[in-house]
């Protein structure tokens, strides 16, 4: 069975809903295993083997940028490939870097870099990474700059990695050509705001579609200490499950990240969820529960009406 594919916005360009998010490549830091660079390899692959086409990545990645263009840029033609701007540069971030500048030269060197690590000529997608507010775009001619880039045919499209309430002022912008961000069923303040950026022309691609799956509720990471304080909001957020009773509308077999793997699918104007994973079996379950489909009608609404009267419901 071959994955479901739809356009991104207004692009043209043609994305798998399911995606893949490369952020866990990141090397030997204190909330990620070492990934070898062998292993990388096979996973990237895995994913172009899968089918997937959509990868999504960022020089705050530490190594990732470097290891998709050691193991896939031989297979360039086969992947939509998007990275972020406005991050530092000319060095190797481990822990996620968090020094965001929307400068010019900020931008355009990461930009050159990216596209040095990955060893290819173009990126199909390069998103802000931070959020900027309108008056530093504004003031630092973030909108003139990416263009002179697009212009030289380094990128084919714009867009940034957001949330509210900067969202609903970047769809008035008009100038973006996608979102990226943040929902599950866990978390659905953005659900009203992925429709209303579909809807406005805007590729819409979904982070944290599975709230880090299982293992985060489960502890069953490096450090459990270290990730309680990376990803707080996830461990929380896995309360809500339970508490809105959806263990009772999981299929036979079925675990709690593909349900909500499935939850985020079935969101009617998502053109992709990024889900990322540095163990080849967790990729082949992710495959598994794309290829699935997504909830019926009658579940789907039915997990919502759960959600909202434990208060988990879209911000309007």
């Amino acid at each position: 069975m071959s994955l479901t594919v739809n356009q991104l916005g207004e692009t043209g360009i043609n994305v798998t809903r399911l995606g893949f998010g490369a952020m866990e490549f990141r090397k030997n830091t204190k909330y990620f295993d070492y990934v070898p660079e062998k292993e990388a390899n096979t996973i990237l692959n895995m994913v172009l083997d899968a089918g997937i086409n959509f990868i999504d990545t960022s020089i705050d990645y530490g190594e990732s940028e470097e290891l998709i263009g050691k193991s896939i840029s031989h297979r360039r033609s086969e992947f939509v490939l998007a990275t972020k701007c406005s991050c530092p540069v000319g060095m190797t971030i481990t822990g996620g870097g968090k020094d965001h500048v929307y400068t010019r030269d900020r931008i355009v060197a990461g930009i050159n870099q990216s596209l040095k690590r990955m060893k290819t000529d173009y990126l199909d997608l390069v998103q802000l990474h931070g959020s900027p507010s309108i008056d530093v775009i504004n003031e630092l001619e973030v909108i003139e700059t990416l263009n002179d880039v697009k212009k030289e045919g380094k990128i084919r499209f714009i867009g940034v990695s957001t949330s509210l309430p900067m969202l609903a002022q970047f769809i008035s912008l008009g100038f973006f050509d996608a979102f990226q961000i943040p929902y599950s069923a866990l978390n659905r303040t953005h659900e009203d705001w992925i429709s209303k950026s579909f809807n406005a022309g805007i590729g819409t691609i979904i982070r944290g579609g599975v709230s880090k799956g299982e293992f985060v509720s489960k502890g069953l990471l490096k450090q459990e200490a270290s990730w309680r304080e990376m990803y707080k909001t996830q461990y929380h957020e896995w309360d809500y499950f339970t508490q809105a009773g959806l263990d009772d509308l999981l299929e036979e077999g079925e675990s709690k990240t593909s349900f909500l793997l499935r939850f985020t699918l079935s969101h009617p104007e998502l053109n992709t969820t990024i889900v990322g994973t540095a163990n080849q079996q967790h990729f082949k379950d992710n495959i598994a529960t794309a290829n699935k489909g997504i909830l019926s009608e009658e579940i789907y609404l039915e997990a919502k009406k759960r959600l909202d009267l434990i208060g988990i419901s879209p911000s309007k």
